[in-house]
C-alpha cells in the first residue's frame, strides 16, 4: 500500500515537473516579462545580460544546451540577433523553437516597428531592414507583447493555461497603472533634445516626445570617430545649447559621450536599456522608474 502511495506521489511530482514551461530568451527584458506571467510555472534562461551588446554574442555550448531543452524561445527579432541566433538554432537542433513553429516568439512582430528603411545599404552601417528592434523602450509595446505572450504560453502549456491568463491579466492591469503614472511624471521631458550613442532609444524617444538630434556613432554599429565627434561639436556648439542630454547604454564606452560633454556642457549619462542595466533596474517596473528618474534629474 505504501509503495502504491509513493508511486502515485512520484507520478504526480513527475507530471508537475514536466508541466513546467522551459523558456529561453534572447534578451533580459523578455525573461523578466516571462517571469511576470509564468512565475513558478516556468524555468527561464537568457542568452544575454544587460552589460552585453545583444547584437554580438557567441553561440556558447552552455547556450546551445539550454536552447536544446527549451519549449519557448522569445527574442526581439527584426534581425537584432541575426549575427548569432541562426547558428545557435542550428546547433541546438530543437524543432520546437524554430521560426514558424509555436515555440518561436518574436516580440517585435506584435507591435508597429519604427525606422524601417526605404532601402538597405550596408555602407550606411548596421541597418535593420525590418525596422528598429529595440521595442522594449516604449512600455505600451510591452503591454501588447505581454498579452500575446500570455496567450502563447497558455497554448504551449495548457495544464497551466489558467495561471498564465490570470497572471497576464494581473500584469497588464498593474502595467497600465504604471504607464499612467509614468506619463504624468514625464510630461516635462517632451521636446527635450537628445544625442544617443546608438539608435537604441527610438521607441523611448517616441513615447516621451524626445527629439533625437544625432548619434555618437557616425552610422549604426560603427564606433564614434574623431571626425564625427568634431562635426557634432560644431553642430551643438560649445555653449551646449544644442541638446539637453547625451545618453548611452551600459555596454557602450563612455569615452565619446564624456569627450563631447566636457566640451559642450551637455549632461552625459548612462540609461539602463534593459533589466539589470543598473542596480535599481531589477524588473520591468523598476527599469522604467530608473530611466525616468535619471532623465528628470538631468533635465531639471
Amino acid at each position: 500500500m505504501h509503495r502504491i502511495t509513493l508511486f502515485a506521489v512520484l507520478l504526480i511530482t513527475s507530471s508537475l515537473a514536466q508541466a513546467d514551461l522551459r523558456i529561453f530568451t534572447c534578451e533580459p527584458e523578455w525573461q523578466a516579462l516571462a517571469l511576470e506571467i509564468g512565475g513558478e510555472r516556468v524555468k527561464t534562461d537568457s542568452a544575454t545580460h544587460a552589460l552585453q551588446d545583444p547584437h554580438y554574442i557567441q553561440a556558447r555550448p552552455s547556450l546551445i544546451a539550454k536552447l536544446r531543452r527549451a519549449d519557448l524561445l522569445i527574442c526581439s527579432g527584426a534581425e537584432l540577433e541575426i549575427g548569432w541566433l541562426p547558428q545557435l538554432l542550428s546547433k541546438a537542433n530543437n524543432a520546437r523553437v524554430r521560426p514558424g513553429h509555436s515555440g518561436y516568439f518574436e516580440a517585435s512582430s506584435f507591435v508597429p516597428r519604427l525606422d524601417i528603411p526605404a532601402s538597405v545599404d550596408r555602407a550606411k552601417g548596421d541597418m535593420h531592414p525590418q525596422g528598429n528592434p529595440h521595442v522594449q523602450g516604449n512600455p505600451h509595446n510591452i503591454l501588447i507583447i505581454a498579452q500575446a505572450l500570455a496567450e502563447r504560453m497558455a497554448q504551449l502549456d495548457p495544464a497551466n493555461a489558467n495561471h498564465y491568463q490570470q497572471a497576464g491579466a494581473d500584469f497588464i492591469q498593474r502595467w497600465q497603472q504604471a504607464i499612467a503614472a509614468w506619463e504624468i511624471r514625464a510630461k516635462d521631458l517632451r521636446g527635450k533634445r537628445v544625442v544617443p550613442h546608438h539608435k537604441s532609444w527610438v521607441y523611448l524617444q517616441d513615447w516621451l516626445g524626445l527629439e533625437e538630434l544625432a548619434t555618437l556613432e557616425p552610422v549604426p554599429g560603427v564606433p564614434p570617430t574623431a571626425n564625427h565627434l568634431g562635426e557634432l561639436l560644431r553642430m551643438l556648439g560649445e555653449d551646449g545649447h544644442g541638446a539637453d542630454f547625451i545618453i548611452r547604454a551600459p555596454y557602450q564606452s563612455d569615452k565619446a559621450s564624456i569627450w563631447l560633454s566636457e566640451r559642450t556642457g551637455i549632461p552625459a549619462f548612462l540609461l539602463p536599456l534593459t533589466v539589470g542595466g543598473s542596480e535599481r533596474a531589477t524588473d520591468l517596473f523598476s527599469l522604467f522608474d530608473d530611466i525616468l528618474d535619471r532623465l528628470l534629474a538631468e533635465g531639471s
